[in-house]
């Protein structure tokens, strides 16, 4: 049976973590004995999960789809924990409706936001990573990115580009060490799309995933072995056909 490997001293990086799946990922992140350098746009609720997960946890809000926020992240963890060992992609928002129900900006802002508030984490940690030669990228993407489906087609777009982002990765880096992963899960029960097509209290959420059922493949990915990697990993609730 192989042996999962100890993160208990070991440094993520998380983007979108002030709620949903980014938050649960923390948690499970420092309850395995890693630490964590947090980001996000709303402040307050980084400064209160980090007040909860104490002195394993630093946050630096801001917006992914600044390149440069990336990069400070990758130094804050450097500098407050002296190392980074992986990151978690988990920054997203999505929407619902046909192709023309959504203004320009809408779209412009879930484009951004998924797809280069991804790309610009991923090429600030691998720039750490190639330097000492290992170091692991889980991106948080979607079954929407494998499928499609109708009321969804701009989002889909960004998580099929995700998902091509990291197979292309995993192709790209894993001889300088690197594992890339893409975490594809079915719908789960966060804030995510409340307002912009989803409705809070509908019956259908509590048929969904749950953020922590996201969160511990993360971490089970990241404690594989480093002989070993997975490059791509979906996920459904038990109630939903795949």
């Amino acid at each position: 049976m192989a042996e999962a490997r100890e993160l208990a001293g070991t440094v993520a990086a998380v983007t979108g973590a002030s709620s949903g799946i980014g938050a649960a990922t923390a948690r499970e992140l420092v309850g395995a004995g890693a630490r964590v350098v947090l980001t996000a746009r709303r402040e307050q609720r980084l400064r209160e999960l980090c007040a909860e997960l104490g002195d394993r946890a630093v946050f630096l809000a801001g917006d992914v789809r600044d390149p440069a926020l990336s990069e400070r992240l990758v130094r804050l963890a450097v500098e407050r924990f002296g190392r980074l060992d992986s990151l978690v992609a988990g920054a997203g928002i999505g929407m619902y409706g046909g192709i023309l129900d959504r203004d320009d900006s809408s779209l412009q802002s879930m484009v951004e936001t998924n797809l280069l508030g991804t790309i610009w984490a991923v090429r600030a940690a691998v720039r750490h990573f190639r330097d000492r030669g290992d170091g692991d990228v889980v991106i948080v993407a979607s079954v929407a990115g494998l499928r499609g489906g109708a009321d969804e087609a701009v989002y889909a777009a960004t998580k099929f580009a995700q998902v091509g982002l990291a197979g292309s990765l995993d192709r790209e880096l894993t001889p300088f060490g690197i594992r890339v992963t893409a975490i594809c899960p079915a719908g789960v029960h966060t804030e995510f799309a409340i307002g912009a097509g989803r409705t809070e209290g509908d019956p259908a959420l509590d048929e969904m995933l749950r953020p922590e059922d996201v969160a511990a493949a993360v971490v089970t990915a990241l404690r594989q072995p480093r002989r070993l990697r997975t490059s791509l990993w979906t996920i459904y609730p038990m109630s939903q056909a795949g």
